[in-house]
Order: structure tokens, then C-alpha cells, then sequence
């Protein structure tokens, strides 16, 4: 939601797109949860010519709106989203520029399941709100005639 979110609105000043969808038609043919996407219409493989009704639902179809920085964090073995939902997302971000980082966790499928991973996670995603989402320190604001404010 992350991701389609950040395409779709520029109310958001930075997200953490968390073993997320970038594609709905890729998915229907690479992820584990067949069953589940095989339900949208001509999601899956041979649906039909032309383009998937539900590709107005996935992130990739927006990217070139996205402006908000986006975290982009994924398993590496994860089946049931593959990584390449995420490496599709980051190049598309890439090629145009938009602010974003790109955290991979070796071993891992849809979701952190080793305790160094889970605590790791912790690190990048607050060090990515603190960059976007703190206020920038402010300087001392300067009175009349560039005299400092009386303390």
C-alpha cells in the first residue's frame, strides 16, 4: 500500500514499502499466493490479450507520479512476494530520480523471521523517517535590524 500510495498522493513525506507489490500481473505468474490473484480478472498467464484489468491497482503504473523517498525492504527468498515486485519498484524509482533506498535481508521470505534481521530492520527505517520526516533544525531566528531575540 506504501507504494501505490506514493504514486498516487503527494500528501505523504516518506514511506516503507515492506515486502511489497510493485505489480499485480507479475505477481499472478511468480508469487506463491496464486490462488489468491488468480481471482482478479486475466490476472493470471494466457488471461487475455492486452493489458490486466487490475493493472490500474499496481504501484509500477504510477511510478513516474511518485515523488515521496521511498524505503524499499525485502526477503530475499520471499516466494510468496518475490524479491523482483521490489528490484522492479527500485529501478523504476531509479530512472527517475526519485529518493529512495533498497534494503535486502539474505535468507529471508515475506516477512523477517531471524532476530539480528528483525532488530536490523529497526535501524534503516528509522534512520529513513528521521531523514524525511524531522523538522530540520531551525536557526536562531534574528530581530530587528538583525539583532538576536532577547533570551
Amino acid at each position: 500500500m506504501a507504494a501505490w500510495a506514493a504514486g498516487r498522493s503527494d500528501r505523504f513525506k516518506a514511506a516503507v514499502m515492506c515486502a511489497g507489490i510493485s505489480d499485480w500481473a507479475m505477481l499472478a505468474g511468480t508469487g506463491t499466493g496464486e490462488r489468491r490473484t488468480a481471482r482478479r480478472p486475466a490476472a493470471t498467464a494466457g488471461g487475455g490479450q492486452g493489458r490486466c484489468p487490475h493493472q490500474g491497482q499496481s504501484p509500477i503504473s504510477y511510478v513516474s507520479q511518485v515523488r515521496t523517498p521511498v524505503l524499499i525492504v525485502h526477503g530475499e527468498q520471499d516466494t510468496n512476494v518475490p524479491l523482483g515486485q521490489a528490484t522492479y519498484f527500485h529501478r523504476a524509482l531509479r530512472r527517475r530520480g526519485v529518493p529512495h533506498a533498497f534494503v535486502i535481508y539474505p535468507r529471508e521470505g515475506h516477512g523477517l523471521r531471524e532476530r539480528g534481521h528483525r532488530l536490523d530492520f529497526m535501524r534503516p527505517t528509522r534512520e529513513w523517517l528521521d531523514r524525511w520526516l524531522k523538522p530540520a533544525p531551525q536557526s536562531r531566528r534574528r530581530g530587528i535590524e538583525g539583532a538576536a531575540p532577547a533570551p
